[in-house]
């Protein structure tokens, strides 16, 4: 790898990571807001849940483009060909961002997160029961569940939602608790990731708890028998307060 490259995939590391940080904050954000429209929802506010449901569109969309914009980052070092004439990192990225986009499969209305934002509100009084327009094998997975792919730690057989320092792998983003996955990476060669199938093989910096990893075990805990979550929801109500006047 030339020092060019070298210092590229340093620079995209960083921005990578300081775009993380804004796609787990924006991820934050649309739990407290789906807690807060549960909460309407039951109190029989259906216009504040209604207010909510958009902002949560456009936020979501936001959400995306911040995803997309981090995966473009993180590919620029492996897709940059040095040259006699200066890169146009901006066209690459943005080239890079069209690509993601076109081949995620989550957009508008459909977004799994917005789908996961209907079901809370829904299921405060049809618990159990599909939505409209949909039969009751459709609700299988939120989007929370398809995020995590592995319930329990292979190593300890702990839950997921019981791991003290919970770490996912880069590569094939399964689980794991953060001890005894550095200990079974030191010892075993090749330190085949112990989720059976799975032929990714594990190393100690592509094991790490990623921004996202914590906030989607919390929403997975979250999603089991429903509890009031009111003091740890962030402050929306004077925005939709303000559309009110």
């Amino acid at each position: 790898m030339s020092s060019v490259t070298t210092k590229l995939a340093n620079t995209a590391n960083i921005a990578t990571s300081e775009a993380q940080a804004l796609v787990a904050d924006i991820r934050k954000a649309l739990g407290n807001m789906k807690s807060l429209a549960v909460e309407y929802e039951r109190d029989g506010k259906s216009d504040k849940v209604q207010k909510l449901e958009e902002m949560v569109m456009e936020m979501v969309a936001s959400y995306e483009d911040c995803t997309a914009l981090t995966e473009a980052i993180k590919v620029v070092p492996q897709v940059y060909q040095p040259s006699d004439q200066p890169t146009d990192f901006q066209t690459l990225i943005e080239a890079e961002v069209n690509k993601i986009k076109e081949a995620s499969s989550a957009s508008g209305k459909n977004h799994q997160l917005i789908r996961q934002f209907r079901e809370s509100v829904w299921n405060v009084h049809h618990a159990g029961q599909p939505m409209p327009g949909e039969e009751q094998e459709d609700i299988v997975m939120t989007s929370t569940q398809m995020s995590i792919l592995n319930v329990t730690c292979p190593l300890t057989g702990k839950p997921v939602i019981e791991l003290v320092d919970p770490v996912r792998c880069v590569d094939c983003r399964h689980i794991y608790e953060k001890g005894p996955v550095m200990h079974y990476i030191r010892s075993q060669k090749p330190p085949q990731c112990p989720i059976a199938g799975c032929p990714r093989v594990l190393q100690i910096g592509k094991v790490v708890c990623d921004p996202l990893l914590r906030i989607e075990i919390d929403e997975m805990r979250s999603s089991g028998p429903a509890v009031s979550n009111a003091a740890n929801i962030e402050d929306f109500t004077d925005i939709l307060d303000e559309d009110d006047e």
